[in-house]
């Protein structure tokens, strides 16, 4: 991931700056020292002017800086105004150089930035394609309300190239015209139901109900079931129920539905068992044991995206909340998590050190950078 190909990805990010303006700093600066910045621990604008006067010498290695570091205030209006759907294509198109769709595992999830509300809009509500095997974020479409992830679903998927791959989407994400999409994105889906579509949960939830009593002969169908899992108190087993959708009344509005699933999850904690369902529908079929790897692969979305920009990256609490300035701090975010994830150090860090140590050795700080 060399500076210049870096640089030459960012000069496709349209300036929000008056053209006939006096512009004193170089778009693509103001955007490598507000990346860097957000790797080394950076919250906020103040941040990324006080990284840069203290990399200075540093930064003019690879850098023009033709006068000097940006002040807060121009890091501020920048990142308000840039389009951030230019700016995480251009930052992903540097990061997935080598990386190639089919068989991965897409998971598609959403995560409203909550401090980024105000008296002009609504908190953010971000929905990201998010590579399991990688753990890279492939693109992101911005909505201001939750429920509007049906409709931003679609146009997330034509923005990336999913063929060969599988995409994993929660109940929300169970539509018709969302299947048909990802089929005709040459992808397969794995789409969690729930009683937003109740005639299909219904059939389905009865079908398997009817396998488990009656065990018939003749109807083909699979069982797999986990290990017992121990940890934090809790001891935890899976039993994933795999059969044909072919009976299914309504299956010809669900694009080349192939499969149903039912993924049984009981859970002990003090002595007390809790025992869920949750029934999937998909449009392959596979093992028992490769679905329920799916299913639970799903989550990486929640426990290595989201919970990393809340907890490591403190976004919940982050104060930028004029215009695109959420959105576009929450792209450099997931550029920084990822560099900090496939970074090497000689002692087994974590995130948070990885930034602490990035933002007190810049050599350290150019391997995250340069990958090398």
């Amino acid at each position: 991931m060399e500076i210049e190909r870096l640089k030459e990805e960012l000069e496709e990010v349209s300036d929000p700056r008056r053209q006939w303006g006096n512009k004193r700093h170089k778009l693509e600066d103001i955007l490598i020292i507000g990346l860097c910045s957000v790797i080394c621990c950076g919250e906020d604008f103040v941040d990324m002017e006080e990284f840069g006067l203290d990399r200075r010498e540093w930064l003019q290695a690879f850098l023009e800086l033709p006068n000097g570091i940006p002040d807060s205030d121009t890091f501020r209006r920048v990142f308000e105004r840039l389009d951030s759907g230019e700016l995480a294509k251009s930052l992903n198109n540097w990061l997935a150089v080598e990386e190639k769709s089919g068989g991965r595992s897409i998971n598609i999830d959403g995560k409203t930035i909550r401090g980024s509300g105000n008296g002009t809009h609504k908190a953010y509500h971000v929905v990201s394609a998010w590579v399991q095997e990688n753990q890279i974020s492939l693109g992101e479409l911005a909505v201001q309300e939750k429920s509007n992830e049906i409709t931003v679903i679609p146009e997330l998927l034509d923005l990336v190239d999913i063929a060969g791959d599988i995409v994993t989407i929660d109940a929300m994400g169970c539509q018709t015209d969302i299947a048909a999409k990802i089929r005709e994105k040459e992808a397969d889906y794995v789409l969690s139901l729930k009683d937003n579509h109740p005639t299909l949960y219904d059939e389905v939830k009865e079908y398997f109900d009817w396998l488990e009593k009656e065990r018939p002969v003749a109807e083909k169908y699979e069982v797999w079931k986990s290990g017992t899992e121990k940890g934090h108190g809790r001891i935890e087993k899976r039993e994933i129920t795999v059969a044909s959708a072919a009976w299914i009344e309504d299956k010809a509005r669900w694009t080349d539905i192939c499969t149903i699933v039912r993924c049984r999850a009981s859970r002990t904690v003090n002595g007390g068992e809790a025992i869920s369902n949750r029934y999937y529908i998909s449009s392959f079929d596979t093992s028992a044991e490769s679905f329920g790897a799916i299913i639970r692969g799903h989550w990486s979305i929640e426990n290595q995206l989201h919970w990393l920009l809340d907890v490591v990256f403190r976004e919940d609490a982050a104060k930028a909340r004029k215009d695109y300035a959420p959105l576009n701090m929450n792209v450099l975010r997931k550029i920084a998590m990822t560099l900090l994830k496939s970074a090497h150090s000689d002692k087994k860090l974590s995130f948070r050190k990885k930034m602490l140590k990035a933002s007190r050795n810049p050599r350290f700080l150019a391997s995250v950078l340069i990958q090398k």
